[in-house]
C-alpha cells in the first residue's frame, strides 16, 4: 500500500483517546503511514478550511464521530473519484470503520481493513465489487500503475463483471512486446472501441527548485516540460527529488493535484545513481550532490530507466523526465 498521510480528527475526549490509540498502534505495527491527530474543538478553528487543506494535499481523512458530520464537511470539496482524498468514519468506541469516499483508487477500503485489524473493529465495506468478491478494474489499474482514461468506463466494466458477463482486454503493440505470455492471434483486424482505456504510468518527473517556489510557476514549468517531451500527466508514476525538498509546498501541491506519489532520496543515494548527468558545482555545494532532477528521476525508476528529457532549467527550477519499462504482472513478485 502506498504510504499516505492520515489526518485523524475527533470531536470528543473519548474520540481523541481513540485517535491517539490509532497513532500508537500504527507505530507499533510499523504501518507505512504518517499519522497526524487533531482535536476538532481545540486544534481546528475552521473545520471547512482544515478539510479543504487535507483535500488539497490528498491526505487520507479519518473522522471519529457521526457520518453526518463527515458528509456535510467534505461535500463542498468533492471533485473527481480518481483524485479525491480517501475519507473514512470511525465511531468513537472504535467498533465500526466505514470508508465513505475513494474506496478503490484512493485506498479508503484498504485503510478500513488496516484500521479494523488494528482496533478489532468491523469494516463496513459497501463497494459492489468488494462485497461480491468480484474483479475491480480501478483496483487492477492502481495495482499495475495504470492511469484511467474517461472514468465513466469504470461503471460500464464493473456492470459487466457484476452481471457475470465475460470481460475482454487487449494490450497495445508497444507493450505486448514486453510480456512473457501473449494471448490472441497475430491478425490485425478491426477492433471495437473499448469500454475503458488504461494508460501505463511509465514516466518519472525529477524536480529541483529554490525554497518556497511559487506553486503556479512550478506547475507551468512542469507542464511546458511535459509538452516538450510529449508526455501526459496520466503517464506519470511519481515525482522525485532530494530529501531536502520533502516539505516543499509547490512540489507537494503539484503531486497532490494529480494524485501522484512524491518520492525523495538523500544526497548519498542520488550520488550513487549511475549515468552521465548535467552537473553543477554550485548545486553540489548547496545540497551535497551535483544534480538533483536527473538523478532523482533515475533513482525512482524501477526497471531499465533512461532519461527522455534531460535537465531543463528556468528561474530557479530544474526538471528532467525518465522512462522505465512497464509490464503487466499476473502475480505478486
Amino acid at each position: 500500500m502506498q504510504s499516505l498521510k492520515w489526518s485523524v480528527i475527533s470531536f470528543t475526549e473519548k474520540g481523541a483517546e481513540l485517535a491517539e490509540k490509532i497513532k500508537r498502534l500504527s507505530k507499533e505495527q510499523q504501518l507505512p503511514s504518517e499519522i497526524h491527530t487533531y482535536h476538532g474543538r481545540k486544534q481546528v478553528e475552521n473545520l471547512n478550511a482544515w478539510t479543504k487543506e487535507q483535500f488539497s494535499l490528498r491526505n487520507a481523512i479519518i473522522f471519529i464521530g457521526a457520518c453526518g458530520i463527515a458528509v456535510r464537511t467534505i461535500a463542498p470539496f468533492l471533485k473527481d473519484k480518481l483524485t479525491d482524498s480517501p475519507v473514512l468514519v470511525l465511531d468513537e468506541a472504535g467498533n465500526y470503520v466505514i470508508p465513505l469516499l475513494s474506496g478503490h483508487v484512493g485506498g479508503a477500503n484498504e485503510i478500513a481493513l488496516l484500521l479494523a485489524e488494528l482496533l478489532g473493529a468491523v469494516p463496513v465495506i459497501t463497494t459492489a465489487t468488494d462485497i461480491n468478491n468480484a474483479f475491480a478494474i480501478d483496483v487492477f489499474a492502481k495495482k499495475h500503475e495504470l492511469s484511467i482514461d474517461k472514468k465513466e468506463g469504470i461503471k460500464k466494466v464493473s456492470a459487466k463483471v457484476l452481471e457475470k458477463k465475460k470481460l475482454s482486454m487487449t494490450i497495445a503493440p508497444e507493450y505486448a512486446a514486453k510480456v512473457d505470455v501473449a494471448i490472441g492471434t497475430p491478425e490485425d483486424g478491426q477492433k471495437p472501441e473499448p469500454l475503458l482505456t488504461l494508460i501505463p504510468k511509465e514516466y518519472i518527473l525529477g524536480i529541483g527548485c529554490r525554497r518556497n517556489k511559487e506553486e503556479q510557476e512550478l506547475k507551468a514549468f512542469a507542464e511546458n516540460c511535459l509538452k516538450e517531451a510529449g508526455v501526459d500527466w496520466k503517464q506519470i508514476r511519481a515525482i522525485a527529488s532530494i530529501d531536502k525538498k520533502k516539505d516543499e509546498k509547490a512540489i507537494l501541491k503539484l503531486a497532490a493535484e494529480h494524485g501522484i506519489p512524491f518520492l525523495v532520496f538523500d544526497a548519498e543515494t542520488l550520488s550513487r545513481v549511475p549515468g552521465t548527468f548535467d552537473t553543477s558545482a554550485f548545486v553540489a555545494s548547496q545540497v551535497g550532490v551535483d544534480n538533483v532532477c536527473e538523478r532523482a528521476a533515475m533513482a525512482a525508476c524501477r526497471d531499465n530507466g533512461r532519461l527522455v528529457l534531460q535537465k531543463r532549467a528556468e528561474n530557479g527550477m530544474t526538471l528532467a523526465i525518465a522512462k522505465e519499462d512497464w509490464r503487466l504482472t499476473l502475480y505478486e513478485e
